[in-house]
């Protein structure tokens, strides 16, 4: 099959309804997030920490998907304001401009999957994974399973980003130097909003929503890529419910957004009604019933050993 199950003029044409052509429904999904995040930080003291733990991290990783539609989307407004709109670091541990730069890189379609080229890729080169302690390889097969990738995960992608941003500074390439110092002066405001006026200190803020966050939106990435012979089978489908659906704009649905990523959010369940025999036989049938067939198969099994098989 061709790599493009359909042409990408007609997948991309305008809609003729006013309302998807502005892109409405992410502005929607945009004010909702920061009046909740603004209503959560500000009752916090009100609210039971189970409850807003989870209204924490849903947000939160709720924003890390506006700012992915930013990257390739919501192409109705100038990139200058869509950049804006989405760049206050209420996350709290990655500048939107390097999740942009990694993540464009990760669209590299006949890449995907290999370590070193993929920069979302959770394999490793075979002769690094030999060279590998017994303990560390535990613990990426733990990562492997849906419980570590929940837990552990959030760390060892913290562990990363720390490793590849010092590792620049030690090579003498001071070039993300402006970014990383906006994003501290950002931070500062949204941390001096959490702290000083809300009054909700700052490790309560990290421990209840900064990496619940983080990890909610692990949860996808945990099975949407794998190694296939062809590019299409590397990227998969879940057929979550609405829920799951908002939080992650859709591209649980993430075949149909590798094929065309500059889809809006909004249109892609549609679309993968109308031509979900055609976007499966592309993808070689890697599809799920949803997150807890997932978690079913895979909360205690490895996914899959992290040794490439071609690298």
């Amino acid at each position: 099959m061709q790599e493009k199950t359909l042409p990408r003029a007609a997948a991309l044409a305008p809609s003729p309804i006013w309302w998807r052509r502005w892109e409405l429904p992410t502005w929607g999904v945009m004010l909702a997030i920061y009046a909740c995040w603004f209503a959560l930080v500000w009752f916090h003291a009100n609210i039971p920490w189970p409850l807003l733990m989870a209204g924490g991290a849903y947000v939160l990783a709720w924003h890390f998907s506006l700012q992915h539609e930013a990257i390739h989307g919501w192409r109705s407004i100038p990139r200058w304001l869509r950049t804006a709109l989405v760049w206050p670091p209420i996350g709290g541990w990655l500048p939107f401009e390097l999740y942009k730069r990694s993540h464009t890189a990760h669209h590299r379609n006949t890449v995907l999957t290999y370590p070193g080229e993929d920069t979302e890729s959770v394999y490793h080169r075979q002769a690094d994974w030999s060279g590998y302690s017994r303990p560390w390889r535990a613990v990426l097969l733990f990562n492997q399973t849906l419980l570590g990738r929940l837990t552990v995960g959030p760390l060892l992608r913290l562990r990363k980003l720390v490793i590849i941003e010092f590792g620049k500074l030690c090579a003498g390439d001071f070039r993300d130097v402006p970014v990383w110092l906006g994003f501290f002066a950002g931070l500062a405001v949204v941390l001096g909003f959490v702290s000083g006026v809300a009054g909700m200190p700052v490790w309560q803020y990290y421990l209840i929503f900064v990496l619940p966050g983080l990890s909610l939106g692990l949860l996808r990435a945990f099975i949407e890529h794998r190694w296939g012979p062809t590019p299409g089978e590397r990227t998969a489908s879940v057929e979550s419910n609405w829920v799951f659906g908002l939080l992650f704009l859709w591209n649980n649905l993430h075949i149909v957004h590798h094929l065309y990523p500059q889809m809006a959010w909004f249109e892609i369940p549609g679309f993968w009604r109308r031509h979900r025999d055609r976007l499966l036989a592309h993808n070689g049938h890697y599809v799920f019933p949803g997150y807890f067939d997932i978690a079913r198969r895979w909360l205690l099994k490895p996914v899959f050993v992290p040794a490439h098989p071609a690298r």
